[in-house]
C-alpha cells in the first residue's frame, strides 16, 4: 500500500545500477500477416494468432494467460506479447552487450519464420501498415486495449491508429544515479528526432503516400496530449525523479487491475487513488503494482520506469532492431561520448527541440535544424560520436570485432542523404509503379 507519496519514487530509485550491470533491453514488434492474400490474421481463426503464440511452445516457450486467453509466451529471451491487432512484440531479456542482443533478435525471427512457413503466416517489419484500413484489423483480447480502444476517441484523432496500425523498435537502458538519469534522459529526448528521422518507416497509408517519412511520429502527435511528447520539464534544473512521479500524478489513468479483470478508470486521476477516493474503487489506496502500471500508461519520447525507454524510432527489418539499441548505447553508457552529444545539443531551446520534434515525421533528414542547416548534418557527427562510444565499451565478439558496426546501417542512410522511408517513396513512384504489394517481398522477415 503506498501511504505517502515519497514512496513514489521508489521504482525509478531501485533503478539505479553500478554501470558493470547496465544491461540493455531491446523491444520490437512486427505486423503479422497471412502470405495468401495478405490479410491480418484474427486471434482465433485457424493458424491465427492464438496458435502462433503456442507454437512458440516447440522452442521452449511457455504460455501466459488472461481470463483463460493465452497473450503471451514467456521464454529466456524474454516475452512475445501482443500489441492490440496482433503486431507481434519481443520484448528481450536484459543483456550484457549488442552482440548478444542481435543474436537474441536472429533467434526470435527463425523461430517464427519457422512457424510461419508451416502455417501460412508472415511478418513485415515496417512502422505502420502500409495497406490496411482500422475496420480491418482484429482486436486482441486483452483487458487494458479494450479500455484503452474506448478512450482513445475522446482525448486525440489517431490514438486508434497508434494501438491499430503501428510498430516500433525501442531500446531499454539503465543509469547509476539520478544525476546520470537526468543527463540520459535529456540526450535521449534532445536527439529523439534524429533516431526517428533514421529510422522513419511509414510512409504508406492504405496503399498510397501519406505525406510523411514516419506517420508513426506523427500519429503520437494526436494521440493523447497528456501523456505523449518532449517534456520541457525534463530540461528545467533540478530535475529528478520527483518532478518525473509528479508528471505522473498527472497523467489521466487507464484502469487499475484487480483480480485478473482491469477495471476501467480511464481519465480518472491517481492522486485522487492516493487520497482512497478513485470512484471506481471508494476507500481503497493503491499498491507499488498500481503504480507501476501507471507509470507504463504515458506515452512520451522518452519514457522512466526503472529505466530509461527510447521510444522514436519505427519498425523495421533485422538490421535495425540491432542498429536502434547500438546508436543509444554508443552515445549514454560512455560518459565521454554521452558529455560530447549533450555539449551538441544543449544549447538548443525548449522552442527549438518542439520545432525539429515536429518537422521530423514529413521532413526527415531534411528537417532544418535549430542553428542552421539540416539534420542530415548532425547525423553523422552523431554517429561518429555513438561510434567512438562503442569502441570504447570493447565489447567483441568471438571475430573480434566490437559493437561500432551495427551502425552501419544507419550510416548508410546518412551517406545517402535518404531515410529507409524517403527511399521507399522512391521505389513506389519508380520500379514499382505505385504498385505497393511489393512492399511485402521487399520488407519481410
Amino acid at each position: 500500500m503506498i501511504e505517502d507519496v515519497s514512496q513514489l519514487i521508489e521504482p525509478m530509485q531501485g533503478g539505479e545500477k553500478p554501470k558493470e550491470q547496465w544491461r540493455i533491453g531491446t523491444e520490437h514488434e512486427k505486423f503479422v500477416y497471412c502470405t495468401n492474400d495478405h490479410h491480418a490474421p484474427s486471434y482465433d481463426e485457424p493458424g491465427g494468432i492464438k496458435d502462433l503464440l503456442l507454437a512458440l511452445q516447440e522452442f521452449g516457450w511457455k504460455p501466459v494467460e488472461e481470463n483463460g486467453k493465452v497473450i503471451a509466451m514467456a521464454g529466456d529471451d524474454g516475452t512475445v506479447s501482443l500489441e492490440p491487432a496482433g503486431q507481434l512484440e519481443l520484448s528481450g531479456a536484459p543483456l550484457e552487450n549488442l552482440h548478444e542482443t542481435c543474436n537474441e533478435t536472429g533467434r526470435h525471427l527463425q523461430q517464427v519464420k519457422a512457424i510461419g512457413e508451416k502455417t501460412g503466416k508472415g511478418f513485415l517489419g515496417m512502422g505502420m501498415w502500409p495497406d490496411k484500413t482500422r475496420a480491418e484489423l482484429p482486436i486482441m483480447p486483452k483487458g487494458r486495449y479494450g479500455i484503452m480502444l474506448n478512450h482513445m476517441p475522446t482525448v486525440g484523432n489517431l490514438g486508434l491508429d497508434m494501438m491499430l496500425r503501428t510498430c516500433t523498435i525501442q531500446v531499454n537502458l539503465d543509469y547509476a544515479s539520478e544525476a546520470d538519469m537526468a543527463q540520459k534522459f535529456r540526450v535521449g529526448l534532445a536527439l529523439q528526432p534524429l533516431a526517428t528521422a533514421l529510422f522513419a518507416n511509414s510512409p504508406f497509408t492504405e496503399n498510397q503516400p501519406n505525406g510523411f517519412e514516419s506517420f508513426r511520429s506523427h500519429i503520437w502527435s494526436d494521440t493523447d496530449p497528456h501523456r505523449t511528447g518532449m517534456l520541457p520539464f525534463v530540461f528545467e534544473e533540478g530535475f529528478g525523479y520527483e518532478r518525473y512521479a509528479e508528471y505522473m500524478l498527472d497523467v489521466p489513468m487507464y484502469f487499475v487491475f484487480r483480480d485478473g479483470k482491469y477495471i476501467n478508470a480511464a481519465g480518472l486521476s491517481f492522486r485522487d487513488f492516493l487520497k482512497g477516493e478513485l470512484s471506481v474503487l471508494p476507500g481503497e489506496k493503491p499498491t507499488m503494482a498500481d503504480w507501476n502500471d501507471h507509470l507504463s500508461t504515458a506515452f512520451p519520447e522518452v519514457r522512466l520506469k526503472s529505466f530509461l525507454e527510447m521510444r522514436g524510432a519505427d519498425g523495421g527489418p533485422w538490421n535495425r532492431i540491432c542498429a536502434l539499441p547500438a546508436f543509444w548505447v554508443g552515445l549514454l553508457y560512455d560518459q565521454t561520448a554521452l558529455d560530447a552529444a549533450w555539449d551538441r545539443v544543449k544549447g538548443w531551446s525548449m522552442e527549438e527541440r518542439e520545432a525539429l520534434r515536429n518537422a521530423v515525421p514529413k521532413q526527415g533528414l531534411s528537417a532544418p535544424l535549430p542553428n542552421g542547416g539540416k539534420l542530415l548534418d548532425l547525423a553523422s557527427e552523431i554517429l561518429d560520436i555513438a561510434s567512438a562510444g562503442l569502441t570504447a565499451r570493447g565489447r567483441l565478439n568471438t571475430s573480434g570485432d566490437n559493437e561500432s558496426g551495427f551502425l552501419d546501417p544507419l550510416r548508410d542512410f546518412v551517406a545517402k542523404g535518404k531515410s529507409p522511408a524517403a527511399q521507399l517513396l522512391d521505389r513506389y513512384h519508380g520500379e514499382w509503379n505505385g504498385d505497393l504489394s511489393h512492399i511485402y517481398d521487399e520488407m519481410s522477415f
